[in-house]
């Protein structure tokens, strides 16, 4: 299971750093929900040992995904 240090997001993805430093991005353009949210709906996520959820837009996106 990866170890997430860090997760930020900027005006076009979302971003996570791993506890080794390895960084990935994955674009909301790929995830139309994360695209055409507000800014306050993107800013409220949650996080599991497996990935981060958007409650108010109801999208997960899976840690393992940022790598394939």
């Amino acid at each position: 299971m990866l170890k997430i240090a860090k997760i930020w997001l900027t005006d076009t993805g979302v971003w996570i750093r791993t506890a080794d430093g390895r960084e990935a991005c994955e674009p909301f353009a790929r995830y139309p929900r994360l695209l055409h949210a507000s800014e306050e709906e993107r800013a409220d996520y949650q996080c599991s040992p497996y990935g981060i959820h958007w409650p108010q837009i109801d999208e997960d996106l899976c840690f393992d995904g940022f790598w394939r």
